[in-house]
């Protein structure tokens, strides 16, 4: 059963347009990659599908909720992590976690348990007590998804979650993401620019380049489509966007990224 569906999803800034009628179904339980170039529209279709920005045609439902007319119980519905970091560094993990908790008007009576058993599930027991800002940029963004998951959502949405990351790092909130899929039953949809990220967790990915749908598949199926033994997800990429895979493309693009790996440390 979809759980995430667009038809025909567009959203223009007046000559400039973003997302060019995306007609996708996200299942059930998959974790769904959303890739693509910077410009391509990714960020516009995760903001869109978290209700912050309003789509110019087209229709989006999540959890069966119209994301244009049914604002309020779509947000009830999901978790978001933004591509910048959204926790608070002057607050120790487990603040930030009772905050959120208030926010997301998690009973009272079940907010402590709520947050010991997250902070538990993302290894962040010990560093329960620490501020923030002491954390490491992997911890952090560990924190970040205990926070979006702490009221239990049927759908987290991930926007580059391990944008600015060492590879260890990447590789441990990859397995808690996995984890979350397995263990809670939550529907992943990610954007990326790793294509080693989107193979590795991914069952299905969708790549887009200036706005549209270029191909959908799973990761096998993708590779199959453009070659035969020895084909990457970078190979796959480039056929179907023409580019080169990069993290930070305009002057704006580059400046952010950094700015959010100088944050995560």
């Amino acid at each position: 059963m979809a759980v995430v569906e667009t038809r025909f999803l567009t959203k223009r800034y007046k000559e400039l347009t973003a997302v060019d009628r995306l007609s996708i179904d996200v299942e059930h339980g998959e974790i769904f990659g959303l890739v693509g170039p910077n410009g391509a529209g990714k960020t516009t279709v995760i903001k869109m599908l978290t209700t912050l920005l309003r789509a110019t045609s087209g229709k989006a439902s999540v959890v069966g909720f119209d994301v244009n007319h049914q604002a309020r119980k779509v947000r009830q519905a999901i978790g978001y992590v933004p591509q910048l970091v959204s926790a608070d560094g002057a607050l120790t993990g487990y603040e930030n976690l009772s905050i959120f908790a208030k926010l997301y008007n998690v009973p009272r009576a079940e907010r402590k348990e709520r947050i010991v058993e997250a902070l538990e599930f993302m290894g962040l027991s010990d560093a329960a007590d620490r501020l923030v800002r002491n954390y490491s940029g992997g911890m952090i963004r560990r924190l970040e998804i205990a926070l979006s998951v702490l009221h239990r959502p049927k759908v987290l949405f991930l926007d580059e979650p391990t944008l600015g990351l060492d590879p260890v790092a990447r590789k441990a909130v990859w397995e808690h993401v996995e984890r979350l899929r397995s263990d809670f039953d939550t529907t992943i949809f990610l954007t990326t620019h790793y294509m080693e990220e989107a193979d590795e967790l991914c069952r299905r990915v969708c790549i887009m380049h200036l706005g549209k749908m270029v191909a959908i598949g799973t990761p096998t199926e993708l590779k199959a489509s453009v070659g035969g033994d020895g084909t990457t997800l970078d190979d796959v990429f480039i056929h179907y966007t023409g580019s080169e895979i990069e993290s930070g493309g305009s002057f704006r693009e580059t400046g952010r990224t950094r700015r959010a790996a100088k944050r995560l440390g």
